[in-house]
């Protein structure tokens, strides 16, 4: 008797599972955030981030070559309208390398495609379109720096942001409009006009705190060479001990940036209804923690010596995650949060000092 093997299919279910599973693990915010999302909304965002986490884990390979690159990111684009490319897609990029939980989300690129498959036509149309306009974005910068990520200019950098994160902004604001009931054309037109900074916001924050990382880990140095030879340095010296203090005043347009956009994020915020819960607990967790992060960014120069890194403490974090919800239904109480918090650590049971 013949005994015929047959594939083991995953199921939809599993499918969801896996891409909830390998959320955490590459992105503890986010998935703190993306439990408040219901239904098909909530799962159009997770599956955008996910895919968009792999092109940036490809982006970000410390090894790989331009080539490699350029083509691994071309292949990616082409998965969205190939479902048997994306299938097989883990495949061709068995050399990637870097940290391992975004190694296994690369490995799993076929599931993270059912996922997108298994989308309304209308989510997958806007993940397609922005994901797209990231990777293309992506894709221009790798050949503009074959060697490594080297920012020239504060334009270079917004325009850098832009792909990678004002794309995001759109992306969401899209999904809003699609899912939620609250979001009507009229309000929609209004958050596209600070949507962009939204996700700019976070990722000059994410930015500004991870420099030394980033300039080692992966060969990327975001700190434009303009503004650090306006003080006497250059990226050359963005580590260079001897140099931080012409460093630390280089930084402060970025600073300056992260403070402006995040006033805008904060509006963004504040113009969802308040009907819209879901959407308004989703965005406040990743905004109070960047103001949290800017905050001791302005008090430290941790980020520019080898090594460092700024993170806002486990106490704040814990007590920021319980009592930052409470404030989505009230406007005034979500500006009360952030003016806290951008001056203090917040600690519930402590005083302000």
């Amino acid at each position: 008797m013949v005994q015929i093997a047959l594939e083991t299919q995953r199921t939809p279910r599993q499918i969801e599972q896996f891409c909830q599973d390998i959320l955490p693990q590459v992105s503890r915010t986010f998935a703190l955030s993306i439990r408040f999302l219901p239904g098909n909304l909530g799962k159009a965002v997770l599956c955008g981030y996910l895919l968009a986490r792999i092109a940036d884990t490809i982006e970000d390979d410390p090894l790989a070559s331009i080539q490699a690159k350029t083509h691994l990111l071309e292949e990616f684009l082409h998965c969205f309208d190939d479902p048997v490319l994306a299938d097989r897609y883990a495949q061709l990029a068995t050399g990637v390398s870097g940290e391992q939980a975004h190694l296994k989300l690369v490995h799993n690129t076929d599931q993270v495609f059912a996922l997108y498959r298994s989308l309304t036509p209308q989510s997958q149309k806007t993940l397609r379109h922005w994901l797209f306009e990231m990777i293309r974005g992506m894709q221009k910068f790798v050949a503009l720096y074959p060697k490594g990520l080297r920012v020239q200019t504060l334009e270079e950098y917004k325009e850098y942001c832009y792909y990678v994160a004002g794309t995001v902004g759109f992306l969401l604001t899209d999904l809003w409009y699609e899912h939620s009931p609250s979001v009507d054309e009229e309000l929609y037109l209004k958050l596209r006009k600070t949507c962009a900074e939204f996700g700019e916001a976070l990722q000059t924050v994410n930015i500004l705190k991870d420099i030394a990382w980033d300039a080692r880990e992966e060969n990327a140095i975001y700190i434009p060479e303009a503004s650090l030879r306006e003080e006497g340095s250059s990226q050359a010296q963005l580590l260079n001990a001897d140099y931080l203090q012409q460093n630390h005043r280089a930084i402060q347009s970025l600073v300056k940036l992260a403070w402006t956009d995040l006033e805008l994020a904060t509006q963004y915020l504040e113009a969802i209804p308040k009907s819209a819960v879901a959407i308004r607990l989703f965005c406040i967790l990743p905004l109070i923690f960047a103001y949290a992060t800017l905050r001791d960014i302005t008090e430290t120069d941790a980020m520019l010596r080898e090594g460092g890194n700024v993170k806002i403490s486990r106490a704040e974090v814990k007590s920021l995650i319980l009592f930052a919800p409470l404030t989505v239904v009230s406007n005034h109480s979500i500006r009360w949060l952030v003016d806290r918090v951008r001056t203090h650590p917040f600690l519930l049971g402590k005083p302000a000092t």
